[in-house]
């Protein structure tokens, strides 16, 4: 028999669109997703069920369905998506620690995957030129988006060890892009004009959401256990991507840019917390060795491919958006 996979998150663009894509594969017998609200297009095969991840019904679900697999992708970025940082917080961590605990108490559960993000190692002056899985931030985060990332690996890896049966795979990855994407990263990139910081110019790691999908259904369906970093190969810098974009860019102080971002959050037009202000001061880079040699995946599409994927859909050419014109 084939697997019986529940997918959290099916109610934002893309978990919806991996769902549906599980439900295609043809070593997947059933997919299930789980939201609090209904997902909007077309989920194909998938069967829908409305449960709220922080309530203990979750555990009903996955014993009624005879879940051997779960996909955990229900983490919010973003405050204004949840209705407020409170919500936030319940939906990823409380959320997540429910979801553990029905996994835990549901022994046809055979495999886990999270979906988590390179945001957990943070942004510094101190940063390495490459983190690698086995590093963790040189600080820890106080707030926001990236805390709840800590913590919830922090549970995986205590549910890891509770259930040393269950295989346990957590994908770190790099900031997500392509045409059909909302995110803080898009957003950002899509404003008429946009802010940076002043004497900085970080370099950026993306992933295309094309590869996302495949590396969930990879991990998904495979039999490899274990925490990866998951990228495009090479780098872009900040203005190379500005360029790219055909974008004007406003140089600011750093704490003009946090003034600004709080205008533009209030006006909801772009997100910056104080994870995505150091991101965009600082930059981030992660090794993918262990992406290609353990858990044998290797994307389709590099950091700069991504990234010109994502500006063509914004209106800029083709051959600009690939560095052909202006790099």
């Amino acid at each position: 028999m084939g697997r019986v996979v529940l997918v959290t998150g099916v109610s934002r663009d893309i978990g919806r669109r991996f769902a549906r894509a599980a439900a295609a594969d043809p070593s997947i017998d059933r997919v299930i997703g789980v939201d609090v609200v209904p997902p909007r297009g077309d989920i194909g095969a998938v069967s829908f069920v409305r449960a709220d991840i922080r309530n203990p019904v979750i555990a009903k679900v996955i014993a009624k369905e005879d879940v051997d697999t779960v996909v955990h992708m229900s983490v919010i970025a973003t405050p204004g998506t949840a209705g407020g940082r409170n919500t936030m917080k319940e939906l990823n961590v409380i959320g997540t620690m429910q979801l553990l605990a029905a996994c835990q108490a549901a022994p046809g559960v055979r495999r886990l995957v999270v979906k988590s993000t390179t945001t957990v190692y943070g942004a510094s002056s101190r940063d390495p030129a490459m983190f690698t899985e086995d590093m963790g931030p040189k600080q820890l985060p106080r707030s926001g988006y990236a805390k709840d990332v800590y913590e919830i690996e922090g549970y995986v890896r205590g549910f890891a060890r509770r259930r040393p049966d269950v295989a346990v795979t957590m994908l770190r990855a790099a900031n997500v892009i392509g045409p059909h994407v909302v995110s803080p990263i898009t957003s950002y990139f899509r404003l008429p004009f946009v802010p940076t910081v002043l004497g900085y110019d970080p370099r950026l790691q993306f992933l295309h959401e094309d590869d996302l999908l495949s590396v969930l259904g990879h991990a998904a369906t495979g039999d490899v256990s274990g925490t990866f970093n998951v990228a495009g190969d090479g780098v872009l810098m900040l203005s190379q991507a500005l360029r790219r974009l055909e974008k004007p860019s406003v140089p600011l102080p750093a704490f003009a840019v946090g003034r600004t971002g709080s205008v533009l959050r209030s006006a909801r037009l772009a997100d910056f917390s104080p994870e995505q202000i150091g991101f965009l001061t600082f930059g981030r880079g992660v090794d993918t060795t262990r992406m290609r040699s353990e858990l044998g995946f290797t994307p389709g599409f590099t950091t700069e491919e991504a990234f010109a994927d994502f500006g063509v859909s914004l209106g800029a050419s083709r051959r600009t958006a690939r560095g052909v014109v202006s790099a």
